[in-house]
């Protein structure tokens, strides 16, 4: 079967915060770590003092057909995000050998080589221009302020900006825009067509609102397959 997910994986946020997994049904177990189920939850160790990586809920994206009582398995390469809405990197170190074949192939005969987009192990690239920016809060300038990420995959699937607010200590899923004074522009999310280039850009008034301090605009690009790559966008307020 594919690699699953244990307590034994090594699950790292953006800011390099280590998760630590609690196994709710520890039925199975792979060397020592406990197979991990849709919504088991996890805490973080994030030293991002303002606004850290707390911890995290498991989600399936159903593409392996294992369950334990009822419940989806999470895989290793299943996309996942902190409870503040940036993405996992996370790391299995089991082995696997997969010699299963699916019930309606004839014996004798081999099973058929996984998809190109379920075989792909590239992570999708993700870049902005400009990364850091800078408002001025008590000239109000400049007036507007953009930034352009560009995402590539062999086989895109969706993308999500989060922006963290230090002065308030929050996160917003900005993907279709945070009205009224940030424009997100395609919004939505889907991601059929790559390159794919996003374009975000906020008013002197929206960034006059965010407060004086640090604003971090994280842009995460995910496959077909679960893999994610993401870029950070500084806007500094001062």
């Amino acid at each position: 079967m594919p690699q699953v997910l244990t307590s034994n994986a090594l699950i790292i946020c953006p800011h390099g915060g280590i998760g630590t997994s609690v196994a709710s049904d520890p039925k199975w177990s792979i060397q020592g770590g406990l197979v991990l189920l849709e919504n088991d939850t996890g805490t973080l160790a994030c030293p991002f003092l303002p606004f850290p990586c707390i911890g995290y809920q498991l989600r399936s994206m159903g593409l392996n057909a294992t369950r334990i009582g009822l419940r989806k398995v999470i895989l290793a390469t299943d996309f996942n995000q902190s409870l503040t809405g940036l993405p996992l990197t996370m790391t299995e170190f089991h082995q696997v050998v997969d010699n299963s074949t699916p019930a309606s192939i004839p014996v004798g005969q081999s099973a058929p080589p996984l998809s190109s987009e379920l075989a792909d192990a590239i992570n999708p690239i993700v870049v902005a221009a400009p990364h850091v920016l800078a408002f001025n809060s008590t000239t109000m300038a400049p007036p507007t302020l953009a930034t352009t990420f560009t995402l590539t995959s062999a086989f895109p699937l969706l993308w999500q900006l989060t922006q963290i607010n230090e002065p308030l200590a929050s996160s917003v899923d900005a993907t279709n825009g945070v009205p009224p004074g940030l424009t997100v522009s395609p919004a939505g999310g889907d991601w059929s067509v790559s390159p794919l280039v996003v374009t975000l850009t906020m008013t002197a008034a929206y960034m006059a609102a965010l407060g004086v301090g640090l604003h971090h605009f994280y842009m995460t690009g995910v496959s077909r397959r679960g893999l994610s790559g993401h870029f950070e966008v500084v806007l500094t307020v001062s």
